[in-house]
């Protein structure tokens, strides 16, 4: 009998528990939805958006050589179509500094265009490249860094004519890389197990274990070149350096979520916004201390998948199947 009451006693207990769990875990909401649901005809998966000298003309791109430009800063989207051949190509990122844009993919494939995108051309890539172009970043006149999906980091200065290796060794595969507003790097390996970072000057990459049992999603920058990551289990957390010790506790922003974090991006330098799969979306007014859900934006049916801030006026959610989410400043995110 008193077996049985001490049992009985452990299960209310248990239930207690689950239930203070539950009701800790739901996320509050935002009051109102600062973002517009927009719908492209695609059936791709957005990867990069970016803008030329002025936010009314943008390019976004993603797979199967997905290609639409705006003229009126992101309400409306014209499909257009580049003749690359039979090659079956995924843009990977768009750059543009001034008219000057850039577009990579795979397989290795590099465009160019010096009048806001009106027209493009192909520059040819070595055989020897180590690894696909996997990003690349428009610097100035003539001028672009560019990152390979083994870590091989280039840079020109002559249009893409020709191009120097910043970095001696690969860093692997990597699921991800994203280069910081001061030039650094930081790559999330394919199996996320470990990430390197790189900063300029430096010959190699420096490889980092990962600072729990959870494999790393994604890593990237705030404003001030700060790291954060994202790790399974919808885990966020924030470094200044990156180094072992360095990571503040990790972040759970809705705690029996099963569905992954995917990005990460700044508004400003204390607003940010997280992406994740099924259409959520959570934002933070600062840096990660506290967090509401946007429950708008829950009904569509697309997994969110990268976080682009132009200005804090201009922002976009990518997705797939079509889906982009356009930021409205005149809505204001609780």
């Amino acid at each position: 009998m008193k077996q049985l009451l001490k049992k009985l006693q452990q299960v209310v207990a248990l239930v207690a528990v689950c239930v203070f769990c539950i009701s800790c875990s739901e996320v509050p909401s935002l009051s109102s939805n600062p973002w517009k649901v927009l719908t492209l005809p695609t059936e791709s998966i957005f990867a990069d958006i970016a803008f030329v000298d002025n936010s009314d003309r943008g390019w976004l791109v993603g797979t199967q050589a997905t290609l639409f430009e705006t003229n009126d800063g992101g309400n409306n989207w014209e499909q257009k179509t580049i003749d690359l051949g039979d090659a079956k190509i995924a843009f990977d990122a768009v750059s543009f500094s001034g008219q000057e844009g850039w577009i990579v993919g795979k397989p290795s494939i590099l465009l160019h265009t010096d009048d806001g995108g009106t027209t493009w051309s192909r520059i040819a890539l070595s055989s020897k490249l180590p690894g696909s172009p996997d990003g690349i970043i428009a610097l100035a006149d003539n001028t672009a860094e560019m990152v390979t999906d083994l870590g091989a980091i280039y840079k020109t200065t002559d249009g893409g004519k020709n191009w120097k290796a910043l970095v001696e060794g690969a860093v692997g595969v990597a699921r991800n890389i994203t280069r910081s507003p001061n030039g650094e790097y930081v790559a999330v390996s394919n199996k996320g197990n470990f990430y390197s970072t790189w900063t300029p000057g430096d010959t190699e990459w420096t490889p980092h274990n990962r600072n729990s049992s959870r494999r790393l999603q994604n890593m990237g920058f705030d404003q001030s070149s700060n790291l954060w990551l994202l790790a399974r289990g919808g885990v966020v957390q924030f470094s200044e350096t990156g180094d072992e010790g360095d990571w503040g506790e990790a972040i759970y922003p809705e705690f029996s979520a099963s569905w992954g974090l995917l990005d990460v991006g700044y508004r400003t330098s204390d607003e940010l916004w997280v992406a994740g799969g099924s259409g959520n979306l959570l934002y933070s007014s600062d840096n990660g201390e506290t967090w509401l859900k946007d429950r708008e934006i829950e009904d569509v049916p697309s997994n969110l998948y990268k976080v682009v801030f132009n200005s804090p006026e201009q922002g976009f959610v990518l997705g797939e199947r079509g889906y982009l989410l356009k930021y409205e400043p005149n809505s204001e995110a609780a």
